[in-house]
């Protein structure tokens, strides 16, 4: 009587039979695939879902700037009047949905365009510490102005010479024990640096752009 052909497969020319060491073995590492690819897309859904409640911190003309689909649109502006928690949270899903449907490529923007207005803050208060120590630098050191002219040089020197000249007088005239005199001067040199500041990070910036725009052209 002719055995009976036993049941199984062929991976990379070599036959597995069902129930054998070798099957229990692939059918264990399939699974665990299965359920890591499960657990990669629960994820990746979760973080789309929670970039599309991010676009309500958006500023408007940023988001403008996206094009993003009407219904997307419609569905944020639902999403920022709903204060009811269930019903927030149907309407936060229905967004990750309708984000999910988006290509990549506009995912990058709405990534970057968060992440630009996120920087924003910070660099602004960088730039008001340095400001401050600019301000002290230029008080404490005869030599900090002609770095500071040398660095900045839009800078009036003329008017940043009285501004430093006067605030110096004004620190100095506080009684003994007192806290020193933050007059005048002493506000508005911190303003002037400040704008030198700013005006010389916008240079910057067209430098960045200047050489990148040379870069594709090239």
């Amino acid at each position: 009587m002719p055995r009976k052909p036993k049941k199984g497969y062929f991976v990379r020319g070599q036959f597995v039979a069902e129930g054998s060491e070798l099957d229990i073995e692939y059918k264990r590492e399939l699974k665990g695939g299965i359920e890591t690819s499960k657990t990669d897309l629960k994820r990746e859904s979760a973080e789309v879902q929670a970039l599309g409640e991010a676009l309500l911190t958006l500023r408007a003309e940023a988001r403008e700037r996206l094009q993003l689909p009407d219904q997307l649109t419609e569905a944020l502006k639902d999403l920022g009047r709903i204060t009811n928690f269930e019903g927030r949270r149907r309407q936060s899903q229905f967004v990750g949905k309708l984000m999910r449907k988006l290509p990549p490529e506009t995912l990058d923007a709405v990534r970057t365009a968060l992440d630009e207005q996120a920087r924003g803050p910070a660099q602004a208060t960088a730039m008001l510490h340095e400001a401050e120590q600019w301000r002290e630098r230029l008080l404490a050191d005869d030599d900090a102005l002609g770095a500071w002219i040398e660095t900045h040089p839009g800078t009036d020197a003329q008017q940043m010479r009285a501004l430093v000249r006067q605030a110096r007088k004004d620190h100095q005239a506080g009684k003994p024990g007192e806290a020193p005199r933050q007059g005048k001067a002493f506000r508005e040199l911190f303003q002037r640096i400040r704008e030198q500041l700013s005006v010389h990070g916008d240079d910057d910036h067209a430098d960045q752009a200047s050489a990148q725009a040379r870069e594709e052209d090239a």
